[in-house]
């Protein structure tokens, strides 16, 4: 039997397969339909400093091969996240570990909701597609220098395995992947959500009250693929890949392209079971080709 066993930045998973941040809520809605035993990792749902009510409805529309959202962050609050999810998560999923994705308005926000999570999770995902609203709304994932700013400030304040996740809408991945190592960062997950738009030709007006979104889903993996290889080139950093997991071909793509785990995020909310999915079928593809380990697939893609 293959190992299926990744070490994802100081972060020890028994499964390459975790659940992408947003799709999954806060670890524990999907039980009774998902098979934690073959998770490696829940991703909770994005939390700041003080509550959020994210944007108004509508937030999301269908398109061919995927979803455009504009949930914007919505959350409980880093308070109702340490006295209340994780310790309901740690009731009802004892043996899965949890990453908190965190954001912020600020470089102090991000560094303050880092602090207080302490050593209740057990990585830190940096959501930095985020608008940083003391430079003028700019986001902090693109721009190299600001990236590296905040990684290093949330770096100081955790020693938890951190994790940046890293906006694809960039001339060159390798500039933001170097920041990050700079700075710090344990790992990179890849890839956030891609900006999009949907009009209702009728009504000439856009289909979601924020006018646009982030695309995900089948249609942005092709992309993903081709980011998460630049940025494997570019870094020894353990890679966390996501985008248009349905099937275990999609994530073997990733690993192979240069990935150590996967995460899977929208199609969770269709077929809850691709979870199990993705990882029997990464286990028989590793059996099937003679590898001892997942860890032996990661970049395994010939010339």
């Amino acid at each position: 039997m293959i190992d299926m066993s990744v070490n994802l930045g100081g972060l020890e998973m028994k499964s390459p397969v975790a659940t992408a941040s947003g799709t999954f809520g806060y670890g524990t809605e999907y039980i009774g339909a998902v098979d934690y035993s073959k998770l490696g990792a829940v991703t909770a749902k994005g939390i700041r400093i003080e509550p959020w009510p994210g944007n108004p409805m509508p937030r999301h529309a269908e398109v061919k091969g995927g979803l455009v959202n504009a949930i914007g962050l919505q959350g409980a609050g880093i308070e109702h996240f340490l006295k209340m999810t994780i310790p309901w998560y740690r009731k009802q999923v004892p043996n899965v570990p949890l990453i908190a994705n965190i954001w912020g308005g600020s470089i102090a926000e991000y560094a303050e909701v880092a602090a207080k999570i302490g050593n209740a999770a057990d990585a830190i995902e940096m959501n930095v597609s985020c608008p940083n609203v003391k430079s003028g709304g700019h986001t902090f994932g693109q721009d190299p220098k600001i990236l590296g700013t905040v990684v290093a400030a949330v770096r100081e304040a955790t020693t938890l395995p951190l994790i940046v996740k890293l906006a694809p809408n960039v001339p060159s991945i390798a500039h933001y992947v170097h920041a990050c190592e700079n700075a710090g960062a344990n790992a990179l997950s890849m890839i956030n959500t891609i900006p999009a738009m949907v009009i209702d030709i009728e009504k000439r007006r856009p289909v979601i009250a924020n006018k646009t979104g982030g695309l995900s889903g089948r249609c942005v993996h092709p992309a993903a693929v081709k980011l998460v290889y630049d940025a494997a080139k570019a870094t020894s950093l353990p890679i966390l890949a996501m985008g248009g997991i349905y099937e275990p071909k999609d994530a073997i793509e990733f690993l192979l392209a240069g990935a150590a785990a996967v995460a899977v995020g929208t199609a969770t909310f269709s077929n809850p079971n691709v979870v199990s999915e993705v990882y029997d079928g990464i286990a028989a593809y590793g059996e099937r080709h003679g590898f001892k380990s997942v860890r032996e697939i990661t970049g395994a893609l010939e010339s």
